[in-house]
């Protein structure tokens, strides 16, 4: 059929003819609108009913990428403008909070592959550079690449790439070996190509997998490559990931060797939620021992396996009962992380609250706490940013129901209130050694404490002090 005979009417039979869609409103009002319809959406008279748009009003927090500001985000802050202007909506913008996320970029590896190149003066005096032709390259070269310890990276107004010092005559020698052409190496200018390489022939010391290369582009069959000490390393950029600079990381690799809660935690710990933040696989290991660890705070008994005990538990195990109640010490904790990660997840500061939790672990670790009214709230408060391995924990822990729909922990500030203060007992000025007491003694109490220690004691050495100077909360001067 011609073009024009899709939209005949009298030859459209809705098999194989149609009729071109020539109202693009439903796709442009309707994908700038959605977040209105969800205010009402089984409302079958109107878009929303005006106690459905009065109640919900707008969009608590919109999450995109900067490339929003100039498509999705710029229709539907329009639209939403114009529906105010109209009187049908009670806010002229549609989200009280916009975030854009920051990407997370790829760390691309680079060889350096020679260029050759030569000066010629053309009739009228103006000098020209020419590229050696790639036909008689190939067949007079191949592809010779060199090692990164050749190059030389210089950054101004242009990145300019120059061998490294002392290097330039190893490689005019590593051409000659493979000048079958036998062109003059004296007229010819010798600079790089940077060529990306897949991430996955590069080692974690920047090593290159000669024989991958080769083997991955036919391109490369022939190619040599100059050593340094019988290694070649790779340069690194910084780089948007990309297919075309063979730098996409695979998520589904890495969910399969680090698990999905590794790799979704160590997103959020690489950095600010709306900064760019580049990939680097070997960093995942940290999050994912962390992540061992947190399991291994639960199954603390014999042979790891899982241990969580009761306040008022009549268990015994070899006639020991195994009742445990938490120590001050640990509620501390517990409501110091809660706090903290309440205040991060306010401020989207998802990063910092990876780092809280691996704190708040090695403490309890170090504590040996196995109280389930200490770790029972700690599964919760990790649940969103590792839920599987959460999921599996509240489980053992005798639930049935899921974990997301367990109540978040309630921070108690008076298990963060100090009771003590370690004091510097200083003679002089000079600080000699530290001393804890209770934050309820009075001066008295706290002087009759120190000068009743065996450190006053000995620094004093039989003398009697001319004056104590007593801060409560802060400091004890002995003087004389």
């Amino acid at each position: 059929l011609k073009q024009s005979a899709v939209v005949e009417t009298k030859l459209i039979d809705g098999e194989s003819v149609f009729p071109l869609e020539l109202n693009t409103m439903p796709g442009w009002a309707g994908s700038s609108q959605y977040f209105n319809r969800y205010m009402d959406p089984h409302n079958e008279d109107e878009i929303y009913s005006q106690d459905a748009i009065t109640y919900w009003q707008d969009v608590d927090l919109y999450i995109g990428g900067s490339e929003h500001a100039t498509g999705h985000l710029l229709y539907s802050r329009f639209w939403q403008k114009f529906m105010f202007d109209r009187g049908l909506v009670p806010v002229d913008e549609f989200a009280k909070k916009l975030i854009n996320q920051g990407m997370i970029t790829g760390t691309s590896a680079l060889v350096y592959r020679l260029r050759l190149s030569f000066k010629q003066t053309d009739i009228i005096g103006n000098v020209e550079e020419y590229l050696i032709g790639f036909d008689r390259m190939l067949k007079s070269f191949h592809s010779l690449f060199v090692s990164f310890d050749y190059v030389k990276m210089e950054l101004g107004e242009k990145e300019s790439i120059k061998f490294s010092d002392n290097k330039f005559l190893k490689v005019r020698d590593f051409l000659e070996v493979y000048n079958s052409d036998k062109i003059d190496l004296e007229i010819v200018s010798v600079s790089f190509d940077k060529v990306h390489a897949k991430v996955n022939l590069v080692d974690s010391s920047d090593k290159l997998d000669i024989d991958g290369f080769k083997n991955w582009q036919t391109d490369y069959s022939y190619s040599h490559y100059l050593r340094e000490n019988g290694n070649f390393t790779v340069g690194r950029e910084v780089e948007k990931m990309s297919k075309s600079k063979y730098n996409v990381v695979n998520p589904d690799a890495i969910c399969e060797e680090y698990g999905a809660d590794s790799l979704r935690m160590y997103e959020m710990f690489l950095g600010p939620l709306e900064q760019s933040k580049p990939w680097n696989t070997a960093g995942i290991t940290g999050v994912h021992g962390f992540l061992k660890k947190l399991w291994k705070l639960y199954h603390s008994g014999p042979n790891g396996e899982f241990k969580v005990t009761d306040i008022n538990s009549d268990d015994n195990v070899n006639g020991v009962n195994t009742s445990s109640e938490p120590s001050n010490e640990s509620f501390k904790i517990l409501h110091k992380t809660i706090k903290k990660v309440e205040d991060d997840i306010q401020n989207f500061s998802f990063n910092t609250s990876v780092s809280t939790f691996m704190i708040c672990v090695n403490e309890l670790t170090g504590q040996n706490c196995t109280s389930r009214e200490i770790l029972e709230p700690l599964s919760i408060l990790i649940s969103p940013y590792a839920p599987h391995i959460t999921e599996e924990l509240w489980h053992k822990l005798g639930h049935a129901e899921s974990i997301s729909t367990a109540p978040f922990p309630k921070f108690k500030e008076k298990y963060v209130v100090e009771s003590s203060k370690k004091y510097p007992i200083s003679f002089n000025g000079k600080m000699r050694f530290t001393m804890e007491l209770p934050l309820d003694l009075d001066k008295q109490q706290i002087e009759d404490a120190v000068m009743a220690h065996e450190k006053t004691q000995q620094q004093l050495d039989g003398r009697t002090p001319k004056k104590v100077i007593v801060v409560p909360g802060k400091i004890v001067n002995i003087v004389g």
